[in-house]
């Protein structure tokens, strides 16, 4: 019996129909076997295609408070090139450090010039504590980190009630105290840093153990070793951040807080209600004053102390970028105004 002509275009209809689906699952799952590898593939030409990154350049020449520093030196070269990468690739840490220079610069700078100290020597106080107001584990305090028994030697008053080492100013000349001393040991800007991180006596002792009187020529403790590079470091930085790739406009800056001084000689029962007699708080009392450690001034010396305030609406962001000038040349040209919308 025939089968019908009708019934065998079917069949050969269908049979093509299934061939046609077959071959085009086989192209999808060839196509598609391994999404994820494909997938990944995708991401890792991407992540080629638009992540760089670039090695900081070490300057030919480097002086530290006018002293020259051996950066031909293979070993002086990678101790600075390891402080720089960690700067230049820990953004947050070094635009936090930018951003609170503005502030405090102008306090420190003109202090070390009456005092005939390096202008370099900001960077120190600058790697010592980030320029927060930190104790460390040691009990060493402020800005210029002293320990109580050298602040003491040096000037600063240090009990309950007051803490000289928080005091900016107060602490800064006693640095350059600190720091006139070491220089007339070591005759020498550079080991008066290194001093300053572990002590006349310590620096003075390796030189003879090592037979060596350059700070670069000695073999020291880790962090010691470590101590100039990072100055160093910040200091290349400072000077040229658009080399890496500090973009900052002046608005962008901590900015500094003009003040009115009130001159005290007696005894203070409570500084809140001081705070608010001056028409302030005491939270603004204290970030102005750190030094006054307790709620009260007894002052039985009768002492004159200066208790800073912020100058009327000096608190106020838009009021500080108001009167904003265009002459820091660290910023000014950070930023090719056009590229900004």
């Amino acid at each position: 019996m025939k089968t019908p002509k009708n019934k065998i275009i079917f069949r050969y209809v269908q049979s093509i129909s299934l061939l046609v689906i077959a071959v085009a699952l086989l192209i999808i799952s060839l196509k598609y076997r391994s999404p994820e590898k494909n997938s990944d593939d995708s991401y890792q030409k991407a992540f080629n295609q638009h992540y760089r990154i670039f090695a900081p350049q070490i300057p030919a020449s480097i002086t530290f408070a006018g002293e020259t520093v051996p950066v031909d030196q293979y070993y002086v070269r990678e101790a600075i090139d390891r402080e720089l990468l960690t700067n230049v690739f820990w953004q947050s840490n070094l635009m936090l450090l930018i951003k609170r220079s503005y502030r405090y610069f102008p306090i420190i700078e003109p202090i070390l010039k009456s005092e005939n100290i390096p202008d370099d020597f900001k960077y120190l106080s600058l790697i010592e504590s980030s320029y927060i107001n930190v104790t460390s584990p040691a009990g060493a305090a402020g800005f210029w980190q002293f320990m109580k028994a050298a602040g003491t030697n040096h000037g600063l008053e240090i009990n309950e009630e007051v803490d000289e080492r928080l005091n900016l100013e107060k602490a800064t000349r006693a640095a350059c105290s600190y720091l006139k001393a070491s220089y007339k040991n070591f005759n020498s800007w550079t080991s008066a840093a290194a001093a300053y991180n572990m002590g006349d006596a310590g620096l003075r002792g390796q030189m003879k153990k090592q037979k060596q009187t350059n700070y670069w020529e000695l073999l020291l403790n880790t962090e010691t070793a470590r101590y100039l590079s990072r100055i160093i470091a910040v200091k290349i930085i400072f000077e040229q951040p658009q080399l890496y790739g500090i973009n900052l406009r002046l608005k962008d800056l901590y900015q500094p807080i003009p003040t009115r001084v009130i001159t005290i000689d007696s005894s203070i029962s409570s500084l809140v209600d001081f705070a608010i007699a001056q028409k302030t708080t005491y939270r603004m009392l204290k970030d102005f004053n750190p030094w006054l450690k307790g709620n009260s001034l007894t002052n039985k010396g009768k002492k004159t102390y200066r208790i800073l305030l912020p100058k009327e609406g000096y608190t106020s962001y838009q009021k500080q970028i108001s009167e904003l000038k265009n002459d820091f040349a660290l910023f000014k040209d950070s930023l090719n105004t056009t590229d900004i919308h």
